[in-house]
C-alpha cells in the first residue's frame, strides 16, 4: 500500500496489514507530521475481453539491462575467488598476512600468489632470548671495560671514580647473587 504525507506529498510504501481497519496514527520521516491513516482502498481492476490482442512495446535500454543476468559466480564469493584468484578469501588473507587468525593444521594450499616475504610466518625472538642475549653483550661490554680499565683512567682521570664504583656495583651484585643461591 502507498500512502501519502497531507502537509509535504512525501510517498511512503507500507505493508497492506501494517494499517488496520480502525486507522492508525503515522508520521512522516520527512516532515514528521503526524496525521490518522486509514486503510486505502484499492479500485478493483475489471477485465474486459478484448477481440484485438494488443501488441506491447519493444523492450527499453533500462528494461533490458535490469533483465539481463551475469553469466559465473557471484563477484566474492567463494566460487568467484578460486576461479579468479586461485584461492579462497580465507586463504588469502591467511597467507599476505592480513588474517590475525592461524590455521591449526597449517594445510597451505597452492595459489597463484607471487611469492614475498609476506608469505612467510613470522618468527619472533622471544623474552628469554632477549635476556640471554643483553646478558651476553653486558658481559662482553664490562670485560672489555676491565680490561681497559688501567688505559682509561691514565686517558681520562675523570672517569676513575666512576668506573672504579661501576665495578665495585658488579662486585656487590656477585656477592648478593651468591648469597642468594647459598
Amino acid at each position: 500500500m502507498i500512502i501519502s504525507c497531507p502537509n509535504c506529498t512525501k510517498k511512503f510504501q507500507v505493508p497492506d496489514n501494517a494499517i488496520p481497519k480502525a486507522g492508525r496514527t503515522v508520521q512522516c520521516s520527512s516532515c514528521s507530521h503526524k496525521w490518522m491513516q486509514y486503510p486505502i482502498k484499492e479500485p478493483k481492476v475489471v477485465k474486459l475481453k478484448d477481440p484485438a490482442p494488443i501488441k506491447s512495446a519493444p523492450a527499453t535500454n533500462k528494461a533490458r539491462k535490469a533483465q539481463k543476468k551475469t553469466s559465473g559466480p557471484a563477484p566474492y564469493s567463494k566460487e568467484y575467488m578460486e576461479q579468479k584468484w586461485g584461492s579462497t578469501v580465507k586463504n588469502y588473507a591467511e597467507q599476505t598476512g592480513i588474517s590475525k587468525k592461524k590455521d591449526v593444521s597449517k594445510k597451505i594450499q597452492k595459489t597463484k600468489l607471487p611469492k614475498t616475504n609476506q608469505n612467510k610466518e613470522k618468527i619472533s625472538f622471544g623474552f628469554f632470548n632477549y635476556i640471554i642475549t643483553y646478558s651476553i653483550g653486558f658481559t662482553f661490554l664490562t670485560g672489555i671495560l676491565n680490561f681497559e680499565r688501567a688505559r682509561l683512567s691514565r686517558k681520562f682521570p675523570a672517569l676513575e671514580p666512576y668506573i672504579d664504583t661501576f665495578f665495585e656495583t658488579i662486585d656487590n651484585i656477585k656477592i648478593f647473587i651468591l648469597d642468594f643461591i647459598r
